[in-house]
């Protein structure tokens, strides 16, 4: 094995190590959700667990992100034929970085807004209604299932907050790196057939609805009525895996899909990655 090799290893090393970590971290978490064991003298140690969960969350998103800068350099370095190298060389440029930065925020906040990490609620008054203190924030410990806990509630005026949830949060971050990297490759790929765009596309759409669902039926019921419309976002929310498992492969597979359009014959990139 080359040096090489062995750098970009490690880079893939960092990246299985920060999810396996986020795995393991919800699974050990879950298990302080039983609403027997929030006693008065353990609320404190759980309280700690809490912090805790998300000092270890943020190192395990390090990891990750650290692993991926490592691996995509690295792929750069080499200059392959694999359509990894294409898509590490298509985005490695100051434009697709840019490109992919703006889509990364701006897909993030829209996704925020659509899942309720984001609230605003113009008709509720924060510190009347819940007795909040504006500004504040504090970290629920409990209880509900493995990878809604613990939340950080946050009160930044009287109508807007954050909630944040863990798996959303995860989620979050996952979609919208795969939707920027997917947006930073269009962007060079300009010969790319109307197929390959409408699987980006489509894989954005579905993963609007990753951490929310029933926003679906929501918006539908604007025009189906509030009935059927309550009806369609209980189905959705029964169906959340599925949206998963069709919009995160999706876009996974599209950069492949849009890599080959940028490969001359002889299996180099057409992108120069300066």
């Amino acid at each position: 094995m080359t040096f090489s090799n062995k750098k970009n290893n490690k880079g893939k090393k960092l990246i299985v190590l920060g999810f396996v970590t986020i795995g393991i971290l919800f699974f050990m978490y879950g298990r302080y959700q039983d609403p027997e064991l929030l006693t008065p003298s353990a609320i404190d140690s759980i309280q700690r667990i809490a912090y805790g969960f998300y000092i270890i969350l943020l190192v395990a998103f390090g990891a990750v992100g650290f692993g991926m800068y490592r691996y995509h350099k690295e792929k750069v370095e080499i200059n392959g034929r694999d359509l990894s190298t294409i898509i590490a060389i298509t985005t490695w440029n100051s434009k697709s970085k840019k490109i992919f930065l703006a889509t990364f925020v701006g897909y993030g906040i829209f996704f925020s807004l659509v899942s309720g990490t984001l609230v605003y609620q113009p008709e509720v008054d924060f510190s009347y209604h819940y007795g909040a203190k504006i500004p504040s924030g504090f970290v629920a410990p409990c209880c509900d299932g493995p990878g809604y806990m613990p939340q950080i509630i946050i009160y930044l005026t009287e109508h807007v907050g954050l909630n944040i949830i863990p798996i959303n949060l995860v989620l979050q971050i996952i979609v919208s790196y795969l939707v920027g990297l997917n947006a930073a490759i269009a962007v060079n790929a300009y010969t790319i057939s109307r197929k390959g765009r409408g699987a980006s596309s489509i894989g954005a759409i579905a993963g609007l609805f990753i951490a929310c669902p029933t926003c679906a039926g929501t918006f539908l019921s604007v025009f189906i009525g509030t009935a059927s419309g309550i009806a369609l976002s209980i189905a959705l929310s029964q169906l959340q895996t599925f949206f998963i498992a069709i919009s995160i492969p999706i876009l996974l597979i599209t950069p492949y899909i849009m890599a080959k359009k940028l490969r001359n014959s002889d299996g180099s990139c057409k992108i120069n990655s300066d």
